[in-house]
């Protein structure tokens, strides 16, 4: 029987994953939750973990409810523990920088980590890929777009490799308003194809979410950002593509279901069933080219790989600060990639390390928290 050590339990891929759980009959050994006490512990008693983690704050409100055998642990150290427990896979599902230290601690300590948390490739892939490499630890994608790439990729030697693509839903956005600055917080948090968490449904609506896929894909696969593309493709159906250098092209199609490629990221190679209805394969597939004009963000993410160091870091710490303000109506829709291009010409060309990027996120924040106060809120 598998076991797993969830961070994130309570979002929607840790959601997510304990259904998979459900299906497979896996062993659920830790849990990392946040705030949301009541989810996390239905988990606790349905899953009954040997450890179980979450905020300071509500712990109060968690320990006297928990099943017996089950050890509550609280804050960053806690999560930690959670990361490092004795599990076959740690699904690493904190969003956000959050994610980062956690993520890294799994690796450390040797564990397989299927990666939901893009953050920590976009921003420390190098320092990741050489824990994963002194300890022994291994990683498979989570995020529908980079377990497509990697199912693509599987068995192919890499000179073969032409380049990757990436699909993007297009958002909500896609056809229209041709002025973003008056779009609402409720129509950019609905997506057309998929449910997500707030953040991130901000995030493919601006298409700075694709950026992001794109660092990952360039940190995860060891492929120059100039080989990796994005087209839109609003059926979302088609989830990633490789070109090889002998003409063919790969692709991976599925279902709108996060917990398809979320069981090949715990599973692979192997390809238990699941109980879902086939795909339907009918109806027209569009692939068009993204408009960088009325989303830029995509470009921006282009650039900060360039850039390189911590650009990435200066780049996701803006965002994260930008999406808040927005969700939180405090900035305007359009707002969000000026405060990203501010950040990036900000970012200074430094090396990357650990104490460099704990650094670097704490002065794009702060940097882009002043630049939110200095816009005021939108009329």
């Amino acid at each position: 029987m598998k076991r797993l050590a969830i961070l994130g339990s309570t979002g929607s891929i840790g959601t997510q994953t304990l259904d998979v759980a459900r299906w497979r009959g896996y062993r659920i050994e830790a849990l990392a939750a946040g705030r949301n006490a009541a989810l996390l512990l239905d988990q606790a008693r349905e899953f009954r973990p040997s450890l179980v983690a979450c905020a300071a704050e509500v712990a109060d409100a968690v320990r006297p409810h928990l099943p017996a055998g089950t050890r509550l642990v609280t804050g960053a150290a806690g999560v930690e523990e959670v990361a490092t427990a004795d599990a076959d896979v740690v699904v690493a599902a904190i969003p956000g920088i959050d994610g980062l230290a956690p993520t890294a601690a799994a690796l450390a300590a040797g564990r397989h980590v299927a990666l939901a948390n893009k953050e920590a490739m976009v921003v420390a892939g190098p320092l990741m890929w050489q824990l994963a490499r002194g300890s022994g630890a291994r990683i498979t994608p989570v995020d529908s777009e980079h377990a497509a790439l990697y199912q693509c990729l599987l068995g192919e030697p890499a000179e073969s490799v032409a380049g990757l693509v990436l699909t993007a839903s297009g958002g909500p956005f896609l056809d229209g308003p041709a002025d973003l600055s008056r779009v609402t917080v409720e129509q950019a948090l609905a997506h057309p194809n998929w449910a997500m968490g707030p953040k991130v449904t901000i995030d493919s609506a601006t298409l700075f979410n694709k950026g992001l896929e794109v660092l990952e894909a360039h940190f995860l696969f060891d492929v120059p950002l100039e080989r990796i593309e994005v087209v839109v493709h609003p059926q979302s159906l088609v989830h990633g593509l490789v070109r090889y250098v002998d003409g063919n092209v790969m692709a991976q199609v599925g279902p709108h279901d996060m917990r398809v490629p979320i069981q090949y990221a715990l599973e692979t190679p192997a390809r238990p069933p699941v109980p879902l209805e086939p795909l339907p394969l009918r109806g027209s597939w569009e692939f068009l080219e993204p408009d960088h004009a009325r989303f830029p963000s995509l470009r921006l993410a282009y650039r900060a790989g360039e850039l390189g160091g911590l650009a990435p870091a200066y780049l996701n710490a803006a965002d994260e600060v930008a999406v808040a303000a927005f969700l939180e109506r405090r900035i305007r829709f359009d707002a969000i990639p000026e405060l990203l291009a501010a950040a990036l010409a900000a970012a200074p060309r430094g090396a990357l390390g650990w104490e460099a990027l704990a650094a670097a996120d704490a002065e794009a924040r702060r940097l882009t928290h002043e630049a939110v106060a200095g816009l005021g809120r939108p009329a």
